[in-house]
């Protein structure tokens, strides 16, 4: 059985985007791998939360990840920072990280350019940090986005490193999930892009029915077709895209020919849109609200799953601490 680990970052909501471009593949992969799935919390301090922000958004993305399925009887999920394991391995690994490579990561000058104010260390040694998170369970398999894709390159840098270092085959050297389904990749609400919480057109998975009729009524159009036929203007096509996905097929169907027919009414057409996200999401939601309301449940969530990912961590650690040369006397 392989061994596939994956983390979202604790700042905030999940939304359709996320559950389809990967959770609906992680709820399959836990199936048929062993899974660590984890809440990367001390990812999230590079942009410095406040204390109660740091663990309202733990709670909320373990609640959300929770209610659309992910199965603590079948993965391991874990709160990063109650596996101190992890910095120690960071520790290490950056002492054979070198500043020049880290500083050319796509990811770092991005933000370093968005924030200049915020250049801090963490930043610059995230890819490492995210390299540990894969490397210290020894994964063979993660899944990735292409906006992380430098990320997995540089894990795969660093295993390699290590293990030429110290003349041993310690980590797998991690490979890109490839899921049997194509990831949907959702465009946002604004005509531009792909669906993201940082873009401000996102819905989210828990997010109340009267708001998501709101941001639904307002999504970007055009003035209609004037051909019968005609393809589709990006705008029009993301709409339909979100059709797609959350609407039974003869709906889709139905407006589908409104277009090409020239008979297409964008106000019906996001009526119908919006209740076809409530409907979809309203189980998630129902889920959520029981789960993030039962502090038992979610201490004993996280509790098991940091002892799984501690044991499977513990095992790493004293294998590379004998490596290095950490000897006790």
């Amino acid at each position: 059985m392989n061994t596939v680990v994956s983390g979202i970052r604790s700042t905030g909501n999940l939304h359709l985007g996320n559950y389809f471009g990967a959770i609906k593949n992680f709820l399959q992969m836990q199936n048929d791998n062993n899974c660590f799935f984890f809440i990367a919390d001390w990812h999230s301090l590079t942009t410095h939360p406040t204390p109660a922000d740091l663990h309202v958004n733990v709670k909320q993305v373990l609640s959300e990840y929770l209610a659309c399925g992910i199965d603590p009887e079948k993965a391991t999920i874990y709160v990063q920072s109650d596996v101190p394991e992890i910095p120690e391995l960071y520790l290490l690994m950056n002492m054979n990280s070198y500043l020049g490579e880290l500083e050319r990561t796509t990811s770092f000058k991005d933000k370093a350019r968005k924030s200049p104010e915020n250049v801090n260390a963490g930043l610059l040694t995230y890819p490492v940090l995210m390299a540990v998170d894969i490397l210290i369970h020894k994964a063979q398999y993660v899944p990735v986005g292409k906006d992380q894709e430098q990320n997995l390159e540089m894990a795969r840098k660093f295993a390699k490193r290590f293990n030429n270092i110290y003349g041993s085959e310690t980590f797998p050297i991690p490979k890109s999930y490839s899921f049997t389904g194509e990831s949907v990749k959702l465009p946002g609400l604004d005509g531009a892009g792909k669906m993201g919480k940082s873009e401000g057109n996102a819905i989210g998975l828990v997010e109340d029915p009267k708001s998501i009729r709101k941001k639904v009524m307002k999504a970007v159009t055009d003035s209609g077709p004037t051909q019968m036929n005609q393809e589709k203007p990006e705008v029009i096509q993301n709409i339909f895209s979100l059709m797609d996905v959350v609407s039974p097929k003869d709906t889709y169907d139905f407006f589908n020919n409104k277009y090409n027919n020239c008979e297409i009414r964008y106000g019906d057409l996001k009526k119908q849109l919006a209740e076809d996200i409530i409907n979809f999401t309203s189980p998630i939601r129902e889920r959520f609200l029981d789960i993030y309301q039962n502090e038992a449940y979610l201490r004993k969530v996280t509790q098991e799953g940091a002892e799984k990912a501690r044991e499977s961590a513990a095992k790493t650690l004293a294998e590379v601490r004998h490596l290095i040369g950490f000897r006790k006397f």
